[in-house]
């Protein structure tokens, strides 16, 4: 039975950048024993809320109190120490130090004596923190860097749930995290509310907020809307809290015929990598949506990265119309291909760099002038053109890409290839952490770039945007390519999950 009792109440936050207002007065109470969920669309301040609850940065006003005492952390580690941790949506490890060091950060007094670290009690320390949540399978000695992305979010989990904090904050996680990953912080959630702990539960998956919180903050515009309790969660009902309309207008594409051109304009021949991918064969076709989806370990992601260049192979080759080979990032840039990382903020932007310097990078050869002249007006005329197409969201073409909420910056991404004219898209998760609405926005961009006999793939770990948007669909397993099907509307999910186990 959840209990009344409130452990954390947050009342009138406000908080600015520059002109632009993130929270007005937004005001939040989450109860002992309680999963609550944090729901709005990208730019609705439900990040910028949580990382002041989280100690990363101050409010410009309001209060918080944490068990009925004021409750002002001075940074993470602070929050940490006062009973509040948070699993942050981006990569919170940090580079160039081992697993132990990562999940110890900020602890090292406690392991250090005349200048000297006890790195056997740091190690046994860290093993300890990762098999208390159930993880056996990563080292404490293992160097971060050498460690996939789902895997740092395990770390990251570890790190906070060895300090025994009474609230955690978990934002937009489980998007990155494979099954394995998600039922592993599932169960310390339950394991949370069971100890009359609470959760604050950040997440676009409807499906996913109705089934695990007990109840809803709604925010739009960084204002509070309402607050939901178990029995009045209805998906229709909150969409329309947070878009403050309803939703008009197909989701996933409306027609079925799954046509396309017969040109191959992207092939891959026998490609292996490790044991990543063992002979992939595939050809994507000229005005296709080409969907490839399976388990997050099951050699999708690395099959994406090789057919742009970026990953190379053991074996095998990548071709584009004409026989042309593709060999690097640069030749497929070279011959029109784009590609859109899963790890957005690695792989794909410069967060330190202006909307405008993300966007322009991509296109210098488009806008520079004989012989190799690049003019300040160009630059922000070609941005400011993207930036008003795909309805970037923001203050100012010269504000700083980190700034943005995860909607924005995935927009950012697609401006940059829309602006260089590619021909062909290797989408990598495109709308992880995006919102219902700015999803409705991108798929629509992608059946309209389908229309102009652009040529798409998409990778993606949901079955429903496949299927939804795929004219054909690929399965893999293994590193295999198990199954193929064609754009249906009798296909389900259940129809191709068996092609995946």
């Amino acid at each position: 039975m959840m209990s009344t009792n409130v452990l954390f109440e947050a009342v009138d936050i406000c908080k600015r950048f520059d002109a632009t207002v993130a929270l007005d007065q937004v005001s939040l109470t989450v109860r002992r024993g309680e999963i609550r969920g944090l729901i709005g669309e990208n730019g609705s301040g439900k990040s910028t809320l949580s990382s002041i609850i989280a100690g990363i940065q101050k409010a410009g006003s309001g209060s918080m109190t944490l068990n009925g005492q004021s409750y002002e952390p001075v940074n993470m580690i602070d929050a940490l120490d006062k009973g509040v941790g948070m699993v942050v949506q981006e990569r919170g490890t940090v580079s160039g130090i081992t697993v132990a060091e990562n999940i110890t950060l900020g602890e090292n007094s406690k392991y250090s004596r005349w200048g000297t670290i006890n790195k056997k009690a740091l190690y046994n320390q860290a093993e300890q923190a990762l098999r208390g949540i159930g993880v056996t399978h990563i080292k404490a000695s293992d160097p971060t860097d050498s460690i996939d992305m789902q895997d740092r979010k395990l770390i990251e989990i570890a790190k906070v749930m060895s300090r025994h904090p009474e609230m955690i904050i978990v934002d937009e996680t489980t998007t990155v995290l494979s099954q394995y990953g998600r039922e592993v912080i599932y169960g310390l959630m339950k394991e949370m509310k069971a100890q009359n702990k609470s959760v604050i539960f950040i997440s676009h998956d409807l499906d996913e907020l109705m089934q695990v919180c007990d109840s809803l903050t709604v925010l739009r515009d960084g204002v509070f809307i309402r607050n939901l309790e178990k029995p009045e969660f209805d998906e229709d009902t909150i969409k329309q809290l947070m878009v403050g309309r309803e939703m008009t207008g197909s989701y996933y594409r409306d027609d079925y015929d799954g046509s396309y051109g017969e040109e191959v304009v992207l092939s891959l021949v026998d490609g292996s990598k490790g044991d990543r991918l063992n002979q992939v064969s595939l050809s994507l076709h000229k005005g296709e949506i080409l969907g490839i989806g399976g388990l997050s370990h099951c050699g999708m992601h690395t099959l994406g990265k090789a057919l742009f260049g970026f990953e190379k192979l053991d074996s095998g080759t990548v071709e584009v119309a004409g026989g042309r080979k593709i060999r690097s990032e640069r030749e497929a840039m070279e011959l029109g291909v784009g590609y859109v990382s899963k790890d957005r903020d690695v792989e794909a932007l410069s967060l330190q760099s202006s909307i405008k310097d993300n966007i322009v990078i991509a296109g210098l050869d488009h806008i520079k002038r004989p012989p190799f002249l690049i003019f300040s007006k160009d630059e922000k005329k070609y941005a400011a053109q993207l930036i008003e197409q795909l309805s970037v969201k923001c203050a100012s073409m010269e504000q700083s890409v980190q700034s943005l909420s995860g909607g924005n910056k995935q927009k950012v991404v697609f401006a940059k290839w829309i602006g260089r004219g590619s021909e062909i898209l290797i989408l990598d998760c495109p709308t992880r952490g995006v919102d219902i609405g700015v999803k409705q926005a991108m798929y629509q961009l992608i059946y309209q770039l389908k229309s102009e006999g652009k040529s798409i793939i998409i990778i993606s770990e949901e079955l429903s945007e496949l299927i939804g948007m795929s004219d054909r669909l690929l399965i893999m397993k293994d590193g295999r390519i198990t199954g193929e099907f064609a754009r249906s509307p009798q296909l389900s999910e259940s129809d191709v999950i068996s092609y995946m186990i």
